[in-house]
Parts: structure tokens; sequence; C-alpha cells
């Protein structure tokens, strides 16, 4: 835990340089919009993968794991996730693809129920609700954003919540290179065989790119990673919200994207939901341990 009372402590520090690394990522996925999503979850897996395997072999730890099906679903879910997600990226504005999948702690939570037991209080479900009013305010005034493309957006949220409380139930039972790897191990095999299908072969600056896309996703879990291991989720959750500022100005910047006065507020309302949950959700878990202490 770090005692740095400042707000920019090495945990939140390691926040910011993650979400930029993963927006800077989300905005070279777009640059190749030309190439099939699924292609590029493939050069994005096989090259993490490479990175997966060698910090296994130093850290001493076995590939393969013990709950193989476990990690299959893992794998399949976080590949689903990714593939949905590049889908939307390339398909609507950045701002309302990244904004649409900041619901994923929503289902996280919910999820959770059934996968965990963990309890959703009556108060959260209402911050749910709000953070669902803002992704409809998006597709309501932003025509850009079709009902198909909101639909698969969710759905990659969706895949995104199972994926990690999937990861929340390998914990303590897995190294987590080993789940990452499982992850990355899926998206290289399932995105090699739909390059039989559907391969454009990338031209010029697509192969720099596709690279880059690869070390940025992968700079911005290891910088994740990190800030999760300094700091409470909840003192760290408002800066991956950050994003949504990078997309914002890079997605005007990069590509001429506006957005509508109602589609910003829809945006607005989506965080404001999901903050409000983390740290409704913190609060609670606070009071019940006080709780648990006096008694």
């Amino acid at each position: 835990m770090n005692n740095d009372s400042s707000f920019l402590t090495a945990g939140v520090r390691a926040m910011f340089l993650s979400t930029l690394a993963f927006s800077l990522a989300n905005i070279l996925v777009k640059k190749v919009s030309h190439i099939p999503a699924m292609e590029v979850v493939f050069f994005r897996c096989s090259i993490a993968t490479v990175f997966c395997f060698i910090g296994l072999y130093r850290a001493g730890a076995d590939w393969k794991g013990s709950n193989r099906w476990m990690l299959l679903l893992r794998g399949l879910f976080g590949t689903t996730a990714l593939f949905l997600f590049f889908t939307t990226l390339q398909n609507i504005p950045l701002a309302s693809a990244m904004t649409i999948q900041y619901l994923s702690p929503i289902f996280t939570s919910v999820i959770a129920i059934f996968l965990l037991s963990e309890k959703v209080r009556g108060l959260q479900w209402i911050f749910y609700a709000i953070a669902f009013v803002g992704v409809l305010l998006i597709e309501r005034f932003d025509p850009r954003s079709s009902p198909f493309y909101l639909a698969i957006g969710i759905i990659s949220a969706f895949c995104s919540g199972m994926a990690y409380n999937l990861v929340r139930s390998l914990r303590g039972k897995e190294h987590p290179l080993t789940v990452v790897l499982h992850f990355q191990l899926t998206g290289a095999i399932a995105g090699f065989v739909t390059l039989f299908f559907a391969w454009r072969t990338p031209e010029g600056w697509d192969w720099g790119y596709l690279v880059l896309i690869a070390i940025l996703s992968q700079l911005g879990q290891i910088f994740l990673t990190n800030a999760l291991q300094r700091e409470p989720v909840a003192g760290i959750a408002i800066v991956n919200y950050t994003g949504l500022i990078y997309a914002l100005l890079l997605g005007s910047m990069w590509f001429g994207e506006t957005q509508p006065a109602e589609s910003f507020a829809g945006m607005l309302l989506v965080v404001f939901g999901v903050l409000l949950s983390v740290f409704y959700s913190k609060r609670m878990r606070d009071l019940e341990k006080i709780e648990s202490t006096v008694s």
C-alpha cells in the first residue's frame, strides 16, 4: 500500500500512464480500420504472447496452469470482448466506443452475484441505471453510433465483465502471467484461424501501427497492474476515466470527430454512474469492516 498522501502517488502516476498507453493503442486500432478487427486482434495477441512467455520463463512459472477450463473460458470471453471492442473502435467515434466499454465494471458487479456470490446493494442499481441512460443518450443523439454497434459495444462490455470475474476466481490459483497468457494465446489462435477467411495485407505504416498496438497495450497492462498493486481500486478508479478526455481530444485531432452536446452529456452520465457505484461499494465495504471489528 502506498502511504504517500499526495494525489500524484506512484499508483496514480502508473494509472495515468496506463490510461494513456491504452488510449494511444485505441487510436492506432482506429487508424487501421481498413484491416479486419480480428486480424488486428491476431497481431496484438501474437506479439503479447511472446512477451508473456518471456515473463513466465523469467518467473519460473508454469505456462499451462492447472485450471484449464477456467483459463480457456477466460481466454474466450477476453478475446470476444477485445474483438467486439475493436469492431466498435473502427466503426463509431472513438469517445463513444470507449464510453460504452466503461460499462464493464457494472457487468462485472452483476455477474459476480452469480459467479462469486457477491452482493449488489439497492442503491447501486440506481447508479447502473444512470450509466445505461448515458449510453442511450449517446445512441439517440449521435447518428454515427448506430443501434447495431451500440449492441456490439454492450456485448463487449459484458464479455469483459465475465473475463474479469474469471480472473478474480483464479486469483491465488494461477500465476497472473499464466492467466494473461491464456487470453493472449486464445486471441492469437482465434485470430490466426480467421486469416484464412478475411485477410488484408498491411501496407506501409500499417505494420508499424500493428506492432505499436501490441506494445502499447502491453505497457498499459503493466502500468495497470502496478497501479492496482500500489493503491486501492477506488482510489485510482477515477483516473481511468481520463481515457475519455484523451479520446475526445485525440479523436478530434486525428479524425476530426466532434460530439453533440447530448452525446457528451451521455458520456458524463456513464462515467458518473460507474464512479458512484465504485465509491459507494468501497464505502460499504469499509463500513462492514468497521462493524465486524467492533462486534
